[in-house]
């Protein structure tokens, strides 16, 4: 899962991207509205996680015209607390709201729930047949066992099962799982499906040649 943090705090902008690849995300942060939204633009994005006070422009601003192109899921972080602001970043297309300071595990499980709300899963478990993912616990189970994948193979599981019976493309997968320092080799991801067959069924992940990966 790829996210995009907008934080104008270099510390907190450093430690939150940190955490979040810590978590097993790939993280883009930038700390000004403006560069936020064009990356929010030009890229695509799990989620954001949106300051609302920021140089360039600021984060109802990013909101308003990010929400005229697309629907990434949104959570706002503020220092302000007054109801009439958790009001208009609701109403304006934030998908959560989370007033600063905040405990870390707090923001990853709102973070979790936007993510699955966005691709229509209302649970934190995706059952696959005999396989199971868990999002919450960011594992995966086969007949009530745990299987020990990497974070890499967990992650490539993780985001075709959020997008069960859609074709993802070798390009989406490779920008939403893979970091910039990753492997860049041709054959890194057939190397990565090829293992977690092992491991889990060799029918959970279907390839089609020349186009992508699916879990039917």
């Amino acid at each position: 899962m790829k996210i995009l943090v907008v934080e104008d705090e270099p510390r907190l902008l450093y430690n939150l991207s940190r955490a979040l690849r810590e978590e097993g995300y790939v993280v883009e942060g930038v700390p000004r509205g403006d560069e936020g939204l064009h990356q929010a633009m030009e890229q695509d994005f799990d989620a954001i996680v949106l300051d609302v006070m920021l140089p360039g422009l600021d984060g109802w601003e990013v909101l308003e015209r990010l929400r005229r192109k697309k629907e990434t899921p949104v959570l706002m972080l503020t220092a302000r607390d007054a109801l009439p602001d958790r009001v208009r970043g609701l109403d304006a297309g934030a998908d959560d709201y989370l007033v600063k300071p905040f405990d870390l595990p707090e923001l990853l499980a709102r973070l979790r729930a936007v993510i699955r709300r966005h691709a229509g899963k209302g649970s934190s478990v995706i059952e696959l047949g005999d396989t199971v993912v868990d999002l919450k616990r960011r594992q995966v189970l086969r007949d009530g066992e745990g299987v020990s994948l990497t974070a890499r193979e967990y992650a490539i599981v993780e985001f075709l099962a959020m997008h069960r019976g859609r074709l993802v493309t070798r390009t989406e997968l490779y920008e939403r799982v893979f970091d910039e320092n990753a492997d860049t080799l041709s054959n890194v991801i057939d190397v990565h499906v090829f293992a977690i067959r092992k491991k889990l069924r060799p029918d959970l992940i279907v390839t089609r040649r020349g186009q992508g990966y699916c879990i039917e």
